[in-house]
């Protein structure tokens, strides 16, 4: 733990939860619906996904809150909306190429489905950090929603993240989908992977606020995104 807890500030970027840093720990506070199932389950990953993929360490833990070891590394997100879409993007392919060897069967107690993988949950720029001198992957963040499932979900949510945030940096894809190195599924299926993310987002939301906005939001964005094309 920080040895002055007055010390911790909010970090951005910060959505579902509270998280607070001093450039040597973050402390991530679990808030909304199934907190404690999240917390657990995010501890559980980044222990044993601890040497095999670029994750923080895991310094202590206590209830609601995991404290984690502070990453070194830029927000992919502000250095895609600096404009380095290709880098940004084939980093995001690169670091889902090395995900898909990973044993989907540390996302819980007993063996995972066949022909299931482990998939992150929340998958794109808004949850890697970069060394912005050469682009290399230095954090991939925020395990809480991983789960064994299809190999098409993260590389969709990825894709709708920057289409729904990021539109200038859209025609950029490519370089997602070159790193990845395997072909990307047809667009109907991934368009069905973005539109069931965001059902489940909306369904999150409605649990923790029935009538709050963020539902709203979500409903909304499942409306856009069910009306987007195929980008060319």
């Amino acid at each position: 733990m920080s040895d002055d807890p007055s010390a911790l500030r909010p970090l951005p970027h910060g959505y579902t939860n509270h998280t607070t840093g001093d450039g040597k720990v973050v402390v991530k506070r679990y808030v909304g619906p199934d907190a404690e199932e999240r917390k657990r389950r995010e501890h559980r990953l980044l222990t044993r996904l601890h040497g095999l993929l670029p994750v923080p360490p895991v310094l202590d833990t206590g209830p609601g809150t995991v404290t984690l070891g502070h990453l070194p590394g830029v927000p992919a997100q502000e250095l895609l909306d600096a404009g380095h879409g290709p880098e940004v993007l084939a980093a995001c392919g690169r670091v889902l190429r090395l995900l898909r060897s990973v044993d989907p069967g540390v996302a819980g107690a007993g063996p995972a489905p066949e022909g299931s993988v482990l998939v992150h949950g929340d998958f794109g720029p808004n949850n890697l950090l970069l060394d912005p001198a050469d682009f290399t992957v230095t954090g991939l963040l925020d395990w809480e929603f991983a789960h064994p499932g299809e190999p098409v979900e993260d590389l969709a949510w990825c894709e709708w993240i920057v289409r729904a945030h990021h539109p200038a940096q859209a025609g950029a894809l490519r370089h997602l989908f070159d790193a990845y190195g395997q072909p990307a599924p047809p667009w109907p299926r991934r368009r069905a992977a973005m539109l069931a993310q965001c059902a489940r987002l909306e369904e999150f939301c409605r649990r923790r606020d029935p009538d709050g906005p963020g539902a709203r939001q979500w409903q909304e964005r499942g409306r856009r995104t069910a009306g987007w094309p195929e980008l060319p």
